[in-house]
């Protein structure tokens, strides 16, 4: 895994304190709150609901994305409230660390029982890299008129 990061490592142990005071079961917008409380009570600099700009022909476009919080300008955070993993949701992580020219992002899911359980390192070996064929869902033939 890549959690040898001690700046992931750091995250990680922040989002563990919140799961513990809070267990599962809550909004993800609770979540949210109580660590950027944990963040900042352990020192460590973080941006909330950071913009993730789409660059489409060389211009870049506020499509409206959002990261959860940005920690130290480079490590993306999203968290998640879900009964599972879907494959969409590593996608979207590698798009946004693409988007962002970063290389290393964390998914947490809070609705687990133990948090590490829900806990996911997203990393690109290189900026270009894109998801496998395989993890996207991809639609069937239109049956509107061509």
């Amino acid at each position: 895994m890549y959690f040898q990061n001690p700046l992931v490592r750091q995250i990680i142990g922040a989002a563990i304190a919140v799961h513990r005071a809070l267990g599962a079961g809550l909004f993800e917008s609770s979540y949210e709150a109580c660590l950027a409380y944990e963040l900042m009570e352990r020192g460590l600099p973080f941006e909330r609901q950071v913009p993730v700009p789409v660059v489409y022909k060389g211009v870049r476009l506020d499509c409206g994305y959002r990261a959860d919080f940005l920690v130290n300008r480079e490590i993306p955070v999203e968290l998640k409230c879900i009964e599972r993993w879907m494959p969409i949701h590593t996608v979207q992580m590698k798009t946004y660390l693409r988007l962002l020219g970063l290389q290393q992002g964390l998914l947490i899911n809070f609705n687990v029982p133990v948090l590490v359980h829900g806990v996911r390192s997203v990393v690109v070996e290189s900026l270009e890299e894109t998801a496998p064929e395989e993890e996207l869902e991809l639609p069937g033939p239109s049956s509107e008129p061509s």
